[in-house]
């Protein structure tokens, strides 16, 4: 199918591009700058070793140093064990299995450690993730081919646009109270589906919570498994989290990001550890081991009969993993078996463990941040597809411009909700911002349908106060600076604290008695939230209440919400150039977080430049929310 074919190109492109950028971030750079760029843990130190299926060996590592530095190493990736004593020859590859902390688990394809890993520092690289894109390859050519199959291939014609989704029509009404009437009927949407429904949930509405009672009821309705998946960790840790505490049989596929106690007990490895059988294979390893060290006694300089005593205890231990494979494989079928809902991210649904399970539905939350090819690895294990998420908010990561330019930004969940909008449901009603804060986001992106709900709709921080300003610096002389590929805004970062700063005292002036709100302090520009964090440490009275303040880019706050929210829009030049200002849907993550006030503050001549910008501004001045920053200039 030619839509099939146009999709593995535009990953072609995409993976390749991937490929030459991690390649000119490592190939030239030393441990330290790997490591500060969050790709490599360096130094470490081997904690223990174990060996695990397939007869390969695990080894479990600690960084010893650097521990507050962010870092890519993750469950499922590929990675590199090295020695500085000589990096190109002494490495050792292979995938991490585990991963919490400073900690991590890595198994190697072998199955003993290497003499240099007791010689020199050791660390271990992050290398090129191939095994995503050879997922999402294979993923798109099976689509193509079950295509063509009569019954099979139905749901992968709906999605690709040649046959339209149905509905069952007499499927009574379910009543699940502490949901309002449009979550009801998102749900009723997901259980009257036949193969398609999709659950469009702008900030705020309740989208997480109105899922997990359809995947309740889904599994009352089918009395099946259900595969739930999400793009990142965190969503499907959210996910499992939530539907445990519903009281379903939970499985979480892969290695949590959050190891907290609760979550960790979903794990298969949790799962393993608490089976009945693990005790045995407990003891087979530890028989393996001992076979194998006394192998290992027959190194060098040994005759004939000391080679064959070697061989045979090598056999010996092959035979007891072989037992131990068998012996895991039948409780990880048996745990598989037992579990009511599966979750993973898109790429973890083909975890070897579950590879080959089908499922009567399938459920992808956070499809708006989903790449296209990703969705198809979980799509065909199912028959009915349930997308969720919000494609007016961030879009997925795409590294190629030329691959996001020809259609690889375009998610799945846009296409179908442009195709079939008799499967989609919005949901209406927010919980989260005064209704002046919404009103701009739901005259844009939501067709003015989003209602506040009369819990929030007029709450602010205090009563005479306005829960949005725009504070216009054009004419301040407040002009960005380019910081590398980044860009930076001195002046506007240290007006901000200023104004914040003020607009505490006057909170705190008359509200003393309330808790002190929680703030947000974010900008689109990285080398802007360094400043702005500088900034932070630099303003005396702010210093106490640090704890309730997060300064942060504004893709890391995608799902949060605080009391108040500041954006430092960065950009003020003469030439009217806004960069990726211009993407929109960014901007409505950014201006959706806050629940009491939202003040963003920028150059209005630069801004408007968009016509977003500019109506924004006209939305601002037509609710008393525009000020000029000159008012605040002698603080």
């Amino acid at each position: 199918m030619d839509y099939f074919k146009a999709l593995l190109d535009l990953l072609k492109i995409e993976r390749e591009e991937d490929r030459q950028s991690y390649l000119k971030l490592t190939a030239t750079t030393a441990a330290a700058e790997r490591r500060a760029n969050g790709l490599t843990w360096y130094p470490v130190a081997i904690r223990g070793t174990e060996m695990s299926r397939g007869d390969y060996l695990t080894v479990e590592i600690e960084r010893t140093t650097h521990q507050d530095l962010p870092h890519q190493l993750r469950f499922g990736a590929a990675a590199m064990l090295f020695s500085n004593h000589d990096p190109k020859e002494n490495k050792a590859e292979g995938v991490i299995t585990w991963q919490g902390g400073n900690r991590l688990k890595m198994t190697l394809r072998t199955d003993e450690l290497p003499e240099w890993a007791s010689d020199g520092k050791l660390g271990v690289d992050l290398l090129f993730d191939d095994n995503s894109y050879d997922e999402m390859q294979n993923a798109l050519r099976q689509a193509d081919a079950l295509a063509e199959k009569p019954e099979e291939g139905r749901l992968v014609r709906i999605l690709t646009g040649k046959t339209t989704p149905s509905f069952q029509t007499d499927l009574p009404l379910l009543s699940i109270p502490r949901l309002n009437p449009v979550q009801q009927e998102a749900v009723h949407k997901i259980l009257a589906a036949n193969d398609l429904a999709i659950v469009h949930g702008p900030p705020g509405t309740g989208k997480t919570t109105t899922l997990v009672q359809a995947i309740k009821a889904l599994i009352a309705q089918e009395k099946q498994q259900v595969l739930v998946v999400a793009p990142s960790n965190t969503a499907v840790d959210l996910l499992s989290e939530k539907l445990s505490e519903e009281g379903l049989n939970v499985l979480r596929v892969g290695n949590p990001a959050r190891v907290s106690e609760r979550l960790n007990a979903l794990t298969l490895d949790s799962k393993m550890s608490e089976h009945p059988a693990t005790k045995e294979i407990k003891r087979l390893k530890k028989q393996a081991a001992e076979f194998k060290n006394m192998a290992h006694k027959y190194k060098r300089n040994f005759g004939k009969a000391e080679r064959e005593q070697r061989k045979a205890l090598f056999d010996e231990a092959h035979k007891i993993m072989k037992e131990v494979d068998k012996t895991e494989q039948y409780i990880t079928d048996d745990l598989i078996a037992r579990a009511q809902v599966i979750t993973a991210t898109l790429v973890g649904s083909n975890h070897y463990t579950v590879r080959q399970v089908k499922y009567k539905t399938v459920v992808i939350d956070e499809a708006g941040q989903a790449l296209e090819p990703a969705c198809w690895i979980p799509a065909i294990k199912g028959q009915k597809l349930i997308l969720a998420g919000d494609h007016c908010q961030l879009p997925p990561t795409i590294k190629s411009n030329e691959a996001a330019r020809k259609g690889l930004s375009n998610t799945l969940l846009e296409k179908c909700a442009a195709m079939y909008p008799e499967a989609v449901v919005l949901l209406e009603e927010q919980y989260r911002m005064h209704e002046t804060i919404m009103g701009y986001s739901s005259a844009v992106f939501y067709q003015n349908k989003l209602k506040a709900h009369h819990s929030v709709a007029q709450h602010t921080l205090f009563p005479e106060d306005l829960p949005l300003a725009f504070v216009d610096t054009a004419g301040c002389g407040f002009d960005e600076k380019a910081e590398g590929v980044s860009t930076t805004n001195p002046e506007e970062a240290v007006f901000l604290f200023r104004h914040l700063t003020q607009m505490l005292a006057t909170f705190q002036a008359s509200h003393a008695d309330k808790e002190f709100p929680t703030i947000a302090v974010i900008s689109p520009y990285k080398q802007q939230v360094e400043l702005l964090r500088e900034q932070l440490q630099h303003t005396p009275s702010l210093q106490p209440h640090l704890d309730r303040i997060a300064v942060n880019t504004i893709d890391s706050f995608q799902g949060q919400e605080r009391d108040i929210v500041y954006i430092s829009m960065t950009r003020s030049n003469s030439d009217g150039n806004i960069g990726f200002l211009s993407d929109i849907r960014r901007m409505n993550v950014a201006m959706t977080r806050a629940r009491k006030k939202l003040v963003i503050i920028g150059d209005s001549g630069t801004l408007s430049q968009l016509p977003f910008y500019a109506d924004f501004i006209t939305y601002a001045e037509s609710k008393d929310a525009y000020r000029s920053a000159w008012e605040f200039m002698d603080i």
